[in-house]
């Protein structure tokens, strides 16, 4: 073909939510795959290699529409690249439509106003077993004379039909087929607007009837402009505007009433009804458990309560094997540059370590992706949202927040990320201004080594794990007041209706489960995990400089292990020798000369120098804190929050008037504070990137640091009256 020798052609699949859409990309696309944002904005991109019989063809996945009436950003992104208008993307040569045959008619109407864009298009019927579970009989062949276009049934994740969907594809960009649909007569006369859309296509503007029409509803001034620019048509415009603008409204929304009765039309004469009535469906039977206001709530409870206790239990052994592998790797590398020692210590500590502890959350957040694409694929996310609707609902978000917020708890980026299927700009930025309240994977480690060495010794192995539960919904039940004050004081924004397609129950589909787990850890790896590395060389370098005077410090420490009667030389010694040499590196180090500046801040809630210059070392990634506070307490970097003997020096470490350092309070005032605070840099960067601002992330940071000190404080000191 000729246009194939010039330039790879791009077939773009549309369709409402949940109608089987994301299938049958992966049922396309496969494995070749690739997710970015569009150029300019923050709405995700999702695109693959298609296979025809004769080429290769760019396929997209635009993001799912009701209506061309965009209410959110990445419908109004999906609007313009099903017509072109994004800067270096083409329109799309060929729309592959996909239709719920279950909800035919309720599918049409995006489909009629897709139709008027004179786009060639094809249509892949899925869900057609539904329709017939429901005792219903489709005429595919009649379906398709009523749409104007070829109609291919398909199952995309048994790869049914998929093959000739690929042939009517490459016989439609072979010989363009637009698609032809007659609507009612119903609406108002458009003649007129025909007619000058045809006279437009004559002097080179090749302008849609849908377009057109509500370019001749604008302001006067948009009118005369376009007038000026084309005069040998200007009283045509002039005149087929006033008509417009002469219409009421109510003769204005008989193009939807059209529409809708079109649609009507065509389900009614595609589908035929079996004169027995179905029984109650299953779905419908689940229901009346699962979206239940009380029962489902407790449901609803227990699934998440289990998913996150999975996520523990089954990411341990494999992010111990990485830890391993990483520890086994750094032990490798350290001998080969012995010679230069902060060469080394770059390469050991810095990349190394960076990498390891960024790789190491990997396996956490491919499990809650699986969990997601699961509860996603069963049908039950959408009932989660509607749920959390009414949670969210008095403080200004509706139940779409529920997804960007659930992402958090593994790693707020992806949370950060997901919040673009908000509905409106001001309630996607108050989800993303409180998604970091989550607690992530990240905070983990710190809560249980606190709760190991200061809950479970005291009340027993029940209560440490109320304190583990309460830890992980702290920030989320703070965050609902949080966005209550944004929505009304911040940013004044009025929370939209929530509209939300329930979909019926089905089995998952595992390859669509594991295409996202894929694709998703992907992301995390190239966003937060280049992030991440680079701000553990900082931290490496900020810790490691200026270097102190190793041999004064070994000399120093001799003087002290003999005064103590003990015997210069032995493994012993020099184990502990090395441990007190790291520990004055790190004391002295420009990240130990900021914890002991702002020391006396901390000192309110409890905190020395060495918890500040731990909470100071935790910001490129909270999982350097259990390594830093195993330097600062002499125990070496490679303790983590198992360690018996971390713990033990916790519960005995002092401050200088021999007071405890550590207290229940303290332990608790900590949590919280990491609880709170933003403490991870990806994470800010993510948000920068996301709204295109730097005001933003630094009012995240200061709003939750401050927030953290506070009630770190207040825990402190409430804890001191208490305990006199």
């Amino acid at each position: 073909m000729t246009a194939t020798e010039n330039k790879t052609l791009t077939v773009a699949i549309v369709g409402n939510p949940n109608a089987g859409k994301t299938t049958l990309f992966n049922a396309l696309t496969g494995s070749r795959q690739k997710v970015g944002n569009y150029p300019g904005v923050t709405v995700e991109q999702v695109s693959g290699s298609l296979k025809l019989p004769s080429q290769p063809v760019h396929c997209i996945d635009i993001p799912g529409l009701y209506s061309l009436t965009a209410v959110s950003e990445d419908e109004k992104i999906a609007i313009s690249a099903i017509k072109g208008q994004i800067a270096g993307h083409a329109k799309p040569d060929l729309l592959i439509c996909v239709l719920d045959a279950s909800n035919l008619e309720r599918n049409l109407f995006l489909y009629s106003q897709i139709a008027e864009l004179e786009i060639p298009m094809v249509v892949a019927l899925t869900m057609v077993d539904r329709v017939q579970r429901k005792q219903l009989t489709l005429d595919t062949h009649r379906l398709s004379e009523l749409l104007g276009a070829d109609v291919v049934e398909v199952v995309g994740h048994k790869e049914k039909g998929i093959d000739a969907l690929k042939k009517v594809v490459d016989q439609n960009l072979e010989v363009k087929r637009n698609p032809k649909i007659q609507l009612l007569e119903t609406s108002p006369d458009l003649s007129k607007i025909d007619q000058l859309q045809e006279r437009l296509a004559r002097i080179g503007e090749d302008i849609h009837r849908a377009d057109l029409l509500q370019m001749l509803q604008e302001p006067d001034s948009a009118v005369e402009r376009y007038a000026q620019d084309f005069p040998e048509i200007a009283d045509e415009f002039k005149e087929a505007s006033a008509y417009v603008r002469s219409l009421d409204q109510q003769s204005r929304e008989l193009t939807t009433q059209d529409r809708y009765a079109w649609s009507n039309m065509v389900a009614t004469q595609a589908v035929t009804k079996s004169p027995h009535p179905p029984k109650r469906s299953l779905t419908d039977k689940i229901d009346a458990l699962l979206i239940n206001r009380f029962w489902g709530f407790l449901i609803f409870l227990g699934i998440m309560y289990l998913v996150f206790q999975s996520i523990y239990t089954f990411a341990g052994p494999v992010m111990d094997w990485i830890e391993g592998l990483f520890g086994s790797l750094g032990e490798w590398a350290s001998p080969k540059l012995e010679s230069n020692p902060t060469l080394q210590s770059l390469v050991v500590d810095g990349i190394i370590g960076g990498v390891g502890g960024m790789l190491v959350f990997l396996p956490q957040i491919l499990i809650l992706f699986f969990f997601i694409a699961v509860l996603e694929g069963t049908g039950y996310l959408a009932r989660a949202a509607f749920m959390m609707d009414r949670l969210f609902g008095w403080c200004g978000l509706n139940g779409r927040a529920f997804i960007p917020l659930l992402s958090s708890f593994a790693c707020a980026i992806p949370g950060v990320m997901a919040a673009r299927v908000m509905p409106d700009p001001k309630a996607r930025l108050a989800t993303i201004l409180v998604a970091p309240l989550m607690s992530c994977s990240a905070r983990l480690p710190v809560y249980l080594l606190l709760i190991g060495v200061f809950v479970e010794p005291k009340f027993g192995p029940t209560w440490a794990g109320v304190a583990l539960f309460a830890m992980h919904m702290v920030g989320l039940v703070i965050s609902i007041p949080i966005v209550w004050v944004l929505n009304r004081k911040l940013l004044k924004s009025k929370r939209l209706p929530f509209l939300l397609e329930l979909p019926p129950y089905q089995w998952p589909k595992w390859k669509d489960v594991g295409l996202a787990m894929f694709v998703r850890g992907r992301v995390f790896v190239k966003t937060a995990g280049t992030i991440i590395v680079a701000m553990s060389i900082l931290i490496w370098a900020a810790s490691y400089f200026p270097r102190s005077d190793e041999a004064a410090n070994q000399t120093k420490f001799e003087q002290t292990w003999v005064a103590d009667g003990n015997t210069a030389e032995g493994e012993e010694y020099e184990a502990a020798q090395e441990k007190y040499v790291a520990e004055q590196q790190l004391e002295g180090s420009y990240l130990g000369r900021l914890g002991k500046t702002i020391e006396p801040a901390f000192v309110p809630a409890g905190f020395d120098w060495r918890i500040t210059t731990s909470i100071l070392a935790a910001f490129p990634a909270r999982e350097v804190v259990i390594p830093s506070m195993g330097i600062i307490f002499s125990l070496g970097g490679d303790v983590d929050e198992e360690s018996s003997d971390l713990r033990s020096t916790m519960q005995n470490a002092t401050w200088p008037d021999g007071r405890p350092l550590f207290t229940l309070w303290t332990a608790f005032g900590l949590m919280i504070f990491f609880a709170l605070c933003c403490q991870c840099n990806a994470t800010l960067a993510a948000i920068k990137r996301e709204t295109n601002s730097w005001k933003w992330p630094v009012f995240v940071f200061v709003y939750m640091t401050t927030l953290a000190y506070i009630v770190a404080v207040i825990i402190n000191q409430v804890g001191r009256l208490v305990s006199g």
